[in-house]
């Protein structure tokens, strides 16, 4: 599914604004129907929850309908038109007048329908999308609805942020020739004598002539070749590299009945795992960043382009060169904009919460199998593969994403998890085998009883020795610390990223003794990390959580969200931003 761009043959109409917009009981059977019965509307691209002041909207299980006009272009007349949702959160059905004419599970992937025959150009036509918030056990991620008095469900989740539901990023209307190209996968490579060769094959809807050429940045053609599979041979490459990036113009066109064209980004670079290092271009990276959410006030996870920037902004101020995209895929404006500005990212699935125990380990509690019939099953592992191809065929030809991770602490200790996984790394391999692939590790597997490592090339590891264990004893959570570390570089010749670690604090909370909430806590546990990270060879990453505080749901673990974030919710700096710009840039 290539990205909707404008080029001399292709259209694009935004729908993003307001649309109508209703909860399931205030509807009828078939809403799409008829106009909705509510003169409410929702923002688009945003999550609802936060933009109403009425609870029941906030803490809606269920289906939510958005619905509203859209006019077709009469210079469309003669073209293939098609409709587009960037995502759904979590499960979307979209209406085009009485016609259903798409679903689609997963609510951070895109999805579209070819639309020709259900609208006509130059006029209007109602289009009404479902948006279900649900999650069950079959469902990536997976949670639970718990049936409630007088109908009001509640849904529970196994992931540490807010369930936001809606459309958070764009929906749109494009045009293509009738006779048009479908997809474009790049793969580059760098041989010994430093000549690049850049591998294309591009789909098509029809069997017709193809041409592609290859710009770079100054307009200035590199080469060219014929057909819809190819190689073109750059002599003198300009490499992608990370805080330097450069990016070709892969130019492809198809002469059908009428040409298409279209323009793909391309960044030439290398990615591999030799032992434990990690290498981009040949040379050992370390990575330095965070794991982050899409999360801001009133949106929600909505994507917003001024939002967007400032974190890189702010990413490039504290001297970060990557994040990992936890714990789901990003909006795709993330990561054209990482392409652009040469940072690396570490591309993750929406799999999070395949660990029903976690919470047990850390609170007390009855404990049961994650993997069974009755949990994580069979058509779980379906909907998680589900996810990973249309995660990597979306974003394989980023240059900026140099690894794949599947899931986010999974239960990796327990029986059947090797089961579940390791059909899922086939597939991962089969689909992209120029890329690592890793997962995020939980503390109660660790390097002697963690069953599925060996399956994956790099070790990402999420550790909070000093916050959920020995809280507030940073002298244990030290030796604690490189204990671990020291016992997985020497059982597994893996590099090692630390994906996750760090601790809550109140912002403008100070203390002499450094205690845990404070600021003071908060560097001093990162400048205790990164000590040990310095004596550890294999560790060739770190990667704070969070970036920024975000939300969660409501409970007595969590008050107003997660408060793990070097900066705020709204994005101001606490103390330690600084102390990591020292360690990151120097600056």
């Amino acid at each position: 599914m290539l990205t909707p761009r404008s080029t001399p043959s292709r259209d694009i109409r935004s729908l993003d604004g307001l649309w109508l917009f209703a909860l399931d009981h205030e509807v009828s059977e078939t809403p799409w129907t008829t106009t909705l019965p509510v003169t409410r509307q929702a923002p688009v691209p945003s999550s609802y929850n936060d933009v109403f002041v009425d609870p029941a909207i906030r803490d809606h299980v269920g289906v939510v309908w958005y619905q509203r006009e859209i006019a077709v272009p009469a210079t469309w007349r003669d073209e293939r038109i098609v409709l587009r949702v960037d995502a759904a959160t979590h499960r979307g059905a979209v209406y085009v007048g009485d016609t259903l004419v798409v679903e689609h599970d997963g609510g951070y992937t895109p999805f579209e329908a070819d639309i020709t025959d259900h609208v006509e150009a130059g006029t209007a036509v109602r289009v009404s999308i479902a948006v279900d918030n649900r999650l069950t056990w079959e469902t990536i991620p997976p949670g639970l609805v718990v049936p409630g008095e007088n109908g009001r469900d509640t849904q529970v989740y196994r992931h540490d942020f807010f369930n936001y539901g809606g459309l958070p990023r764009s929906v749109r209307l494009y045009s293509t020739p009738r006779q048009h190209i479908t997809d474009i996968r790049v793969d580059t490579a760098v041989r010994d004598d430093g000549v690049a060769v850049v591998a294309y094959t591009a789909g098509l809807s029809t069997e017709m002539p193809v041409s592609v050429t290859l710009v770079d940045e100054e307009g200035v053609e590199v080469g060219r070749s014929l057909g819809s599979t190819g190689e073109i041979i750059v002599d003198s490459p300009h490499l992608w590299q990370p805080g330097a990036a450069y990016l070709y113009d892969l130019v492809v066109r198809a002469e059908g009945d009428s040409r298409d064209e279209y323009t793909l980004p391309v960044g030439i670079r290398t990615v591999e795992v030799r032992g434990q290092q990690f290498l981009i271009n040949g040379e050992p990276f370390y990575f330095t960043g965070f794991g982050k959410h899409e999360d801001a006030d009133i949106r929600g996870k909505g994507h917003d382009n001024a939002v967007m920037v400032r974190d890189f902004e702010l990413l490039g101020w504290i001297g970060a060169n990557s994040f990992r995209t936890s714990h789901y895929p990003y909006a795709e404006e993330w990561l054209d904009y990482a392409d652009r500005h040469g940072i690396v990212v570490i591309d993750e699935t929406a799999a999070v919460g395949l660990n029903i125990n976690m919470a047990a380990g850390l609170l007390g509690g009855a404990t049961q199998p994650t993997f069974s019939p009755e949990t994580m099953n069979d058509r779980t592992r379906e909907s998680h593969a589900q996810g990973i191809r249309e995660l990597i065929a979306r974003d394989a030809n980023h240059p900026s994403v140099v690894m794949w991770c599947i899931a986010n602490e999974p239960a990796s200790a327990e029986d059947g998890v090797r089961e579940y996984f390791e059909p899922l790394v086939q597939l991962t391999r089969e689909l992209d085998p120029s890329r690592p692939v890793t997962f995020a590790n939980q503390g109660a597997a660790r390097y002697d009883n963690d069953l599925i490592v060996d399956l994956f090339d790099v070790i990402c590891l999420n550790r909070y020795f000093g916050w959920y264990e020995t809280t507030g004893d940073l002298v244990a959570a030290e030796k604690a610390l490189e204990e671990e570390l020291t016992g997985w570089a020497a059982h597994h010749d893996k590099p090692i990223i630390m994906t996750e670690y760090g601790v809550d604090t109140l912002s403008g909370l100070h203390s002499v003794a450094e205690v845990p909430w404070t600021e003071e806590y908060q560097i001093a546990f990162l400048e205790m990390y990164h000590r040990v990270f310095d004596r550890i060879d294999a560790v060739v990453g770190e990667q704070i959580w969070n970036f920024a505080d975000f939300q969660t749901t409501v409970g007595i673990f969590r008050v107003d969200g997660n408060k793990k974030g070097v900066f705020t919710r709204d994005r101001r700096p606490k103390s330690v931003a600084r102390v990591l710009r020292q360690r990151w840039s120097d600056g």
